[in-house]
């Protein structure tokens, strides 16, 4: 009896995503300048660069961390984790071409050293719902786990009625934060009072409502320190003043796409200039002096956009992950752009390159702060990637590499 593949749409898809893999692998030598991958034991929701980078004295990389944390599944223990990467030093002698089979690694720097060590793992509560948020200070927690199980956060933050995933620091007011929940409210707290105290709890100093339904992200403004934006649900997106009261906080509000909200972010060097990411498939460009109108949209992702983040290094490049599977940058300076009709079948002139490396949906992604154009990746497979595109790609208008 012959099986009809319509019968088994995800063998036929599965099937489809190794055969890409395969490609993806076999051209990496030629579209990366650094690729690393390891395997996590769960897969992580988040990744975010820690702003340190120690310079290893004799040797041609540094050493720079990562936050990461698990979602595990059976009560299996869930941990917030924090790994080492070897990043190459910008004069080491790098061959991307050094492909090592064994350990699936692009990227042949440092010889046997392990690129990627998990050097403390903390207890994190998991799979139980909770409203509260809780805040760490890692420098005061061992490096291996209490074999307890206990979470012990340094503070705990009471003020949303149930679970959330937006949080965002300020750049500007030390210690403040903020947070969006699936209770429709975005609490800010200021947590530098509790880190002298003995008092582990702190209830947020101001709740905003305006939203009419989850919030799923929030961003404070990257120039001025008093505007926040966040976006959800509803579609909207919603600028904030926080000098003033909470019930007429609302700077804008404006219909952002034509489906959830799933992210937002500041370009970091372009005061006007911000993108949201939808669950439309789109993310759009915004100027906030008038949000009445979408200056771009960004249509080449296949599913929903989970995450978007600018370059903090150059004020064109924006990059956004999704549940297609990959990490597309865009250049916001190539935008209409003249095209030959093959080049036009790869995408729009604007998408830079397209990171294949990940074979489930991608949960996060980060630009390192110190090291120009290197990013990481999580996604569902359990993989962490650590990459860097090849320099012929972003230095050349003309090149499209990154597309192949």
């Amino acid at each position: 009896m012959v099986r009809d593949e319509e019968d088994f749409p995800d063998e036929v898809e599965e099937r489809l995503i190794n055969e890409e893999y395969k490609i993806w692998k076999k051209n990496t030598p030629f579209l990366y300048d650094l690729a690393i991958t390891h395997a996590l034991e769960w897969p992580s929701l988040t990744v975010q660069w820690l702003p340190d980078k120690e310079s290893v004295p004799d040797k041609d990389y540094s050493k720079q961390k990562l936050i990461m944390g698990t979602h595990t599944s059976d009560g299996e223990q869930n941990y917030l984790m924090i790994g080492e990467v070897q990043l190459p030093t910008e004069d080491s002698e790098l061959d991307a071409r050094q492909y090592d089979d064994e350990r699936n690694e692009v990227g042949g720097y440092g010889g046997a050293h392990g690129k990627v060590n998990i050097v403390q793992q903390i207890n994190h509560d998991g799979e139980t719902i909770s409203a509260d948020v809780y805040v760490f200070d890692y420098s005061k927690h061992p490096s291996k786990p209490s074999p307890d199980g206990v979470c012990r956060p340094n503070i705990v933050l009471k003020g949303h009625r149930t679970e959330g995933y937006g949080l965002a620091w300020s750049p500007f007011m030390s210690g403040h934060l903020l947070s969006g929940s699936d209770d429709a409210q975005i609490c800010l707290w200021d947590i530098s009072s509790s880190l002298s105290g003995k008092q582990n709890q702190l209830m947020a100093k101001t709740i905003y409502q305006e939203h009419q339904g989850v919030v799923e992200d929030v961003a404070w403004h990257c120039h001025h320190g008093d505007i926040f934006g966040s976006v959800g649900d509803d579609k909207q997106l919603i600028l904030w003043d926080v000098r003033r009261p909470p019930s007429q906080g609302v700077l804008y509000a404006s219909q952002a796409h034509i489906a959830e909200v799933n992210c937002i972010a500041f370009n970091p060097l372009n005061p006007n200039i911000l993108a949201t990411g939808s669950a439309d498939k789109t993310v759009a460009l915004h100027d906030w002096r008038n949000l009445t109108q979408r200056l771009h949209v960004f249509e080449s992702h296949t599913d929903e956009v989970f995450q978007i983040g600018w370059s903090p290094k150059n004020e064109t490049i924006l990059a956004s992950c999704g549940a297609d599977r990959r990490v597309m940058v865009w250049d916001l300076s190539r935008i209409g752009d003249e095209q030959s009709p093959e080049d036009a079948e790869d995408g729009p002139p604007e998408l830079l390159f397209i990171h294949g490396g990940h074979t489930s949906k991608i949960s996060d992604f980060a630009w390192n702060p110190n090291d120009d154009w290197v990013l990481a990746s999580v996604a569902e497979d359990n993989i962490l990637q650590v990459w860097q595109m090849a320099e012929n790609i972003y230095e050349s208008p003309e090149e499209d590499a990154g597309k192949a």
